[in-house]
């Protein structure tokens, strides 16, 4: 059984699925919700108006905020813990760099906007083809 488990969440349903099937079948395992908030690119986004903050780790923060809402309410559900964690970055990158600090990484199969999967690629692809540990991915 994983005891340590990386949620990565973005506001999407297939995100919310994953946290939910790590919450039922790892009922003892130490969740932590990494939310991504993409880089600053040409193409726009979300991150292209944080590049303008003054406060950029604040901006982030705040910007993940209802996404870690959203999981703790989740989680209240099935009266667990989770620790959350948030990334500035490139989202299948981010989530690269953490796999060696857990035992299983699930998430969703697809998320946010289309294009966001369009510019950014498929970052559930990405994980599962590179990750060091083992991916569940929900669908």
């Amino acid at each position: 059984m994983s005891s340590r488990i990386l949620v990565p969440m973005d506001d999407s349903e297939m995100a919310r699925q994953a946290l939910e099937y790590a919450l039922e079948n790892h009922p003892d395992a130490d969740l932590t919700v990494l939310h991504v908030v993409g880089e600053p690119s040409p193409w726009g986004g979300a991150a292209t108006s944080l590049a303008l903050e003054d406060d950029l780790e604040g901006a982030v923060a705040e910007h993940a905020e209802s996404v870690f809402d959203d999981a703790r309410a989740l989680a209240a559900e099935y009266d667990a813990d989770l620790t959350t964690e948030t990334e500035l970055g490139h989202p299948a990158r981010a989530i690269l760099n953490r796999a060696e600090d857990f035992d299983v990484i699930v998430l969703g199969s697809h998320g946010g906007s289309l294009v966001d999967r369009l510019v950014v690629g498929n970052v559930a692809q990405t994980v599962f083809r590179q990750s060091p540990i083992p991916v569940v991915v929900v669908r």
